[in-house]
């Protein structure tokens, strides 16, 4: 058992590792060549172009001379601090500054936790000798943290009123500030929507599931729905390939292109006229052995060929035409209304949904058929119940963003460390000469079981916090991987400011990891709250220097991959709540082993009004995060016409949905590809026999004037 002295010794270890990783940190920092790593946002957003433009005072091109700026080696903890709320939003955007909210959210609940917890559960723990007892007479060992925890407590003592009337008042702060911050951040997030510029994805929805037409193509039979349901509303639209295979070309010719600016670069330094040798064989340790520049000349050359012959082929063959379309509106009214609502009576056609903003899109997915779930539940009805559930539905349709996939894969990660991380080691805290009684319970005493174990594993999970959230978050600050990487691609492969600014890969927040090893914090600090507070203050230190820590990596470091507008805030409150469950329910388990009969009934009322207060909040905030008011898309609309009449919205938004592997190539008929692909979108025959109700005609009707035809590449 681990004692006091232990868990010093431990703190010290981890505090001065912390302490050194904040010292390299510092020194390297300083270092005119690691600039463009440890302020990569700068250079990204082209406000630094050199070590001295960001207002160093360097002496050296590659050393900093000056050993006045070593003096305050921990300043960047105080500036991080300093640039405001607004401004950083604006800076990183409403995603960072909201990820960074979790943290001061973990602070704003368990501090006055902590001060409770340590003023009234401590000496209520402290002044029994359930433990000395069980020493004498049953040779229990125990350590002075277990006298802090309310395993020092007997059985049957009034004592556990006071851990119940704890219990209520953790979780009605905890379900206060939950609520507040709910409040903050949806408000936050309607006045980003609301003040930030013009974007494509706030005119244009994502189209999924259009229905077969023998006589149309899909681009053919989209425009005619729209110009026929939305006759004053639709603007344009550019439907999805399958170009999976294009792009995998495409990455295949750029990883070919580096190894070839590498053997080139390597031959220009040499001196010597030996030329490089590549070895074709496997991991390039044995088989034929050919001139380097050569050989990767030919690779290029023929994988330039493929891509040609394949982007030919993505435009031409209609099987790679997916049943899937970006369609853009002259209005974010009219965006807002299709996006949000049904737009023919078989609910599994025409599907709409809010299209993600250009560099959000996960388009490998887009090139996946959705699944008619009708279909599914006719085949197999018994499947229905299963099929839409939320969660699988979402599977099932697939991811179409990066942000959705990202919130998904966190999920499936918090899951993963609740399981493997937490219920795991607190069911081994149980003892292994447990084990066998443990397997052959009843479902009913498991929490009874693991209720008993979780003071065990107190001084485990105090360890844990102090190496991953002390060491690792000061860790996290020395970025060594996208250092060593920088540096590398800078040796060899760096020839210009494109090149260096490519090497340059500051990675982002990564939400997907992230978040979820927050929630285990939460997780452990709600669990023993009640239990054990000696926990707490190791939660407060970690998420004080999170905060700090992150809020210098978003300003300087971070280059945010998308802007999803704080989304996946409901997903944090739910898995908060899920943690605040946990811990009543185990709590609930842990008096029941103590024999608090008459304590224990009183903490079945506590999930009931958590539940009830996460549905509260689910009607109440959450519609501000998967829809978007009308007022507020009619004022943006109104306030844009009226700064930009002459605005030409249609050529905005033309090609902001085309693949990516279409647009920036380096092929001289990328040029002629982005027109073949436009004028497939808005030159558009009708050859349904429905045409005559058409208010727009097409090639082959041609009876009217439509309002936002093209018609030979002249607006009418």
């Amino acid at each position: 058992m681990a004692t006091l002295e232990d868990i010093g010794v431990s703190a010290g270890i981890n505090i001065l590792t912390a302490f050194i990783f904040f010292v390299i940190f510092a020194f390297l920092r300083l270092q005119p060549f690691n600039d463009r790593v440890y302020f990569s946002k700068w250079y990204l957003k082209g406000l630094r172009s050199s070590p001295a433009s960001g207002g160093g005072a360097f002496g050296g091109r590659f050393l900093n001379l000056d050993l006045r700026s070593y003096i305050k080696f921990l300043n960047w903890m105080p500036e991080a601090l300093k640039m405001p709320e607004r401004e950083l939003i604006d800076h990183a955007g409403l995603d960072s500054v909201v990820y960074l909210r979790i943290y001061w959210l973990g602070l704003k609940i368990f501090a006055p936790i902590a001060i409770l917890a340590w003023s009234v559960l401590v000496p209520v723990n402290w002044t029994n000798n359930a433990l000395e007892v069980a020493k004498q007479l049953k040779n229990v060992t125990s350590s002075d943290i277990d006298k802090l925890s309310i395993s020092n407590i007997p059985e049957y003592s009034n004592r556990f009123w006071t851990h119940i009337i704890m219990a209520y008042a953790f979780t009605i702060w905890t379900c206060y500030m939950l609520m507040k911050e709910y409040e903050t951040v949806a408000n936050m997030r309607l006045q980003f929507l609301a003040s930030e510029g013009r974007r494509p994805d706030q005119f244009t929805v994502l189209v999924r599931n259009v229905p077969p037409d023998p006589d149309e193509t899909v681009t053919e039979l989209v425009e005619h729905f729209f110009l026929v349901n939305h006759p004053d509303h639709y603007l344009t639209h550019q439907v999805v390939f399958n170009a999976n295979k294009l792009a995998d070309l495409v990455n295949k010719r750029k990883k070919l292109q580096n190894w070839l600016d590498y053997y080139q670069l390597r031959y220009s330094r040499n001196n010597s006229q030996t030329r490089p040798i590549a070895t074709l064989g496997c991991l390039g340790l044995c088989g034929q052995k050919v001139d380097a520049i050569e050989h990767y000349i030919a690779e290029v050359d023929k994988t330039s060929k493929e891509i040609a012959e394949e982007r030919q082929n993505v435009v031409n063959d209609q099987k790679l035409v997916m049943p899937a379309s970006f369609v853009s509106f002259k209005t974010r009214w009219a965006a807002a209304v299709c996006a949000q609502t049904t737009q023919t009576k078989n609910p599994t056609e025409w599907l709409t949904e809010w299209a993600a903003e250009p560099r959000d899109v996960y388009w490998p997915n887009l090139a996946i058929p959705y699944v008619s779930l009708t279909g599914i539940e006719k085949v197999a009805p018994f499947l229905k119940a299963i099929i839409e559930d939320k969660f699988v539905k979402s599977v099932i349709q697939g991811f179409t963003s990066i942000s959705f996939l990202e919130r998904r894969s966190a999920s499936r990660y918090y899951i993963f460390n609740v399981v493997n991380v937490f219920f795991a080691n607190v069911i081994a805290g149980a003892a292994f000469e447990q084990l066998n009684s443990f397997l052959n319970q009843s479902p009913n005493q498991i929490p009874k079981t693991i209720g008993v174990a979780i003071p065990m594993k107190a001084t485990f999970f105090i360890t844990y916090i102090m190496v991953d959230g002390w060491a690792g978050v000061a860790g996290e600050i020395l970025m060594l991987k996208p250092l060593i990487i920088y540096h590398l691609k800078n040796a060899f492969l760096v020839k210009t400011e494109k090149d260096r600014e490519d090497a340059m890969n500051p990675g982002s927040i990564g939400f997907n990891t992230g978040e979820p090893q927050i929630q285990l914090y939460f997780l452990l600090g709600l669990v023993y709250a009640p239990v054990t507070p000696m926990l707490l203050p190791f939660i407060l230190i970690f998420f004080g220097l999170a905060y700090i820590v992150y809020r210098h990596q978003i300003i300087n470091v971070y280059n945010q991959e998308y802007e999803s507008g704080a989304a996946f805030w409901p997903d944090v409150h739910g898995r908060i709540i899920t943690a605040l469950i946990i811990s009543q329910l185990l709590l609930m388990g842990l008096l029941g082993t103590k024999h608090a009969a008459l304590a224990a009934p009183f903490l079945i009322a506590l999930p009931v009004i958590t539940i009830g207060f996460h549905r509260f909040c689910k009607g109440r905030y959450e519609p501000a995060f998967i829809r978007y008011p009308l007022q507020e898309a009619m004022m943006k609309d109104t306030l844009e016409r009226a700064r930009e009449p002459n605005l030409n919205l249609k050529g905005y938004l033309q090609d902001a949905y085309i693949h990516p592997v279409f647009k920036g190539g380096d092929d001289d008929n990328d040029g002629d590809m982005l027109g073949k692909l436009e004028n497939e979108v808005i030159i558009v025959p009708t050859k349904r026999q429905s045409r005559r109700n058409t208010p727009a005609p097409s090639r082959i009707s041609g009876d009217s004037t439509p309002s936002l035809a093209v018609i030979n590449g002249k607006e009418v």
